[in-house]
């Protein structure tokens, strides 16, 4: 769980230009927390860690609605979804 916590920590800080890799990462971090509360509610017979992780999936999938729904309204207001790219010129 914390190699997943890692790699999803890596992948974001690498992938700052590509905002659909950024929320991947996200999510992949949260769900490497979840599998660590799973684990020791599992560990510990504890019914607070099965509790947690389920607040945890409903969190991020709350936060990937959102985010994909701000990044399609980024699209359509300018055109790209780069990051980089401040001057975009638009055709109509």
């Amino acid at each position: 769980s914390l190699s997943l916590f890692i790699i999803g920590l890596v992948g974001f800080i690498l992938n700052r230009k590509n905002v659909i890799l950024m929320l991947v990462s996200i999510e992949l971090m949260l769900l490497s927390v979840t599998l660590i509360f799973l684990i020791n509610a599992l560990a510990y017979n504890d019914n607070f860690g099965q509790l947690a992780a389920l607040f945890i999936i409903a969190l991020a999938g709350a936060e990937s609605a959102i985010g994909l729904s701000i990044l399609i309204v980024y699209y359509r207001l300018n055109g790209v979804i780069s990051l980089t790219n401040n001057t975009v010129t638009k055709f109509k």
